[in-house]
């Protein structure tokens, strides 16, 4: 065989793997790509006075990886936010690509004894883009202190489940359940969790993390 016909094989055969190769490769790396999660939320997200290593949004990664499962988890937490914050950075907290989102705001809108309709309003609205989206949504539930009063109790616990109920996102009733009012579970203020009430969180909404996850890869591969 000369030198030119060598050439010219050689050329031939490395245009065909490369033509064949990425449609045979490119179904595999999609079903391995991680799946990408935005924990949305206040200090409770962010991990006010703790490491940004022990926060909930690194923690429930470590846990999920621990799993076997591949995921990233964003850290969009703001100490401070109310739903209606949350809102106005949603675009931008949520970037293209992400698979899905940990919705976790209205603590402060409570603290604050904002109207329970404004802070229904917000999170409809974000629940409403992030479907409009087609992103995956885990929505925790946050309870009103009690001594905010009977009636703005009963009106601001109820804007969680029906929220969830009305728009088909999975719900986790109470992100707190475990750690509130417990001393050893809770910095010196009383509101926000220690590493150990992170873990605890962690550890009680695991199962509805993997739920979310479940449905993430399945918007993906539709």
């Amino acid at each position: 065989m000369s030198l030119v016909q060598t050439l010219a094989r050689t050329i031939a055969v490395t245009i065909f793997c490369a033509t064949i190769f990425p449609i045979v490769a490119a179904p595999v790396l999609a079903a391995d790509a991680p799946v990408r999660i935005v924990a949305l939320g206040d200090s409770l997200t962010a991990g006010f006075g703790l490491p940004r290593e022990e926060a909930f949004p690194a923690r429930l990664e470590a846990a999920l990886r621990a799993k076997g499962l591949a995921v990233e988890i964003s850290n969009a937490g703001v100490s401070g936010d109310i739903a209606a914050s949350g809102l106005a950075r949603l675009d931008w907290s949520v970037p293209a690509g992400t698979d899905a989102v940990i919705v976790e705001l209205g603590a402060n809108d409570a603290l604050r004894g904002l109207e329970p309709r404004l802070t229904r309003a917000a999170l409809q609205e974000i629940l409403r883009r992030l479907k409009e989206r087609r992103i995956a949504v885990l929505l925790t539930g946050m309870r009103a202190p009690p001594n905010m009063g009977a009636d703005y109790t009963r009106a601001f616990d109820a804007i969680f489940p029906e929220l969830a109920a009305a728009n088909d996102v999975i719900f986790y009733p109470f992100f707190l359940d475990g750690v509130a009012a417990d001393r050893v579970l809770n910095q010196p203020d009383g509101l926000h969790p220690t590493v150990q009430g992170v873990e605890t969180i962690v550890r009680r909404i695991l199962p509805k993390a993997e739920e979310l996850i479940a449905l993430a890869k399945a918007k993906r591969d539709s």
